[in-house]
């Protein structure tokens, strides 16, 4: 049995997307694909004591490009949402425990890539602050053939999957029969239950960075992303 994820790279993505990286075998990037703007890949909110506020990669006017292709601009946001993000993450009880490895990831380095920038901090907090053991893969790595789920399933093949677990979104595109004939489960991802957190500002959202979750929670972030499942099925 090989479970794979495969998905667009996201900026700080909430704690749902690292939900699958957990649940996977292979976690693999799959940025060759049409960038969207002003989606995810770009922007993640943060809590503020106004409420939920995006943090948002000026991204220049390359719209028709693929995510691995989009180059940023300049590096003048890396300073602003850092800024924005110790203004009102300072307080919380972690902060400083995981300050000084953002603070390199935003001070000390100039990004010029979308993907190679959402990469780094989505396999490095997986690794690093969550123990997450999934193997990261990337999707130009495979010759593939065909578009939309011809694709997909093409690259599901050559990475040997056996199942593939899709969030929910996913339902509007994927042909389960397709699935079926490439031999592959399909598994539907349930981000439903998640417990709630000290969280500062409420109301309490569960939709926001997964810096949110890290901060406030530390060392315990892993319990309230997949950790809760197996304590309730003790019960």
């Amino acid at each position: 049995m090989k479970t794979i994820v495969a998905l667009q790279s996201n900026y700080i993505p909430w704690k749902g997307y690292f939900d699958l990286i957990h649940d996977a075998d292979v976690f693999i990037y799959y940025d060759d694909v049409q960038y969207t703007k002003n989606d995810w890949r770009n922007r993640n909110k943060i809590k503020t004591p106004t409420g939920a506020t995006w943090l948002t990669i000026p991204t220049g006017s390359a719209i028709k490009s693929r995510i691995c292709e989009i180059e940023l601009p300049n590096s003048t946001w890396q300073i602003k949402h850092w800024k924005s993000i110790s203004q009102n993450y300072s307080q919380c009880p972690y902060f400083k425990d995981y300050k000084d490895f953002f603070a390199q990831i935003y001070l000390d380095r100039q990004w010029k890539n979308l993907s190679e920038l959402n990469q780094f901090l989505i396999s490095n907090i997986s690794k690093l602050i969550l123990g997450i053991e999934t193997e990261f893969l990337d999707s130009r790595n495979f010759n593939l053939k065909g578009s939309k789920q011809d694709r997909l399933l093409d690259l599901l093949s050559q990475a040997q999957a056996t199942e593939y677990i899709s969030g929910p979104a996913g339902r509007s595109y994927i042909d389960e029969n397709e699935f079926f004939k490439a031999g592959i489960s399909l598994k539907w991802k349930d981000y439903q239950g998640y417990p709630e957190y000290s969280q500062r500002h409420p109301p309490f959202d569960h939709n926001v960075t997964i810096l949110d979750l890290i901060f406030n929670t530390g060392p315990e972030a892993s319990y309230y992303i997949w950790g809760w499942r197996n304590h309730s099925t003790k019960k």
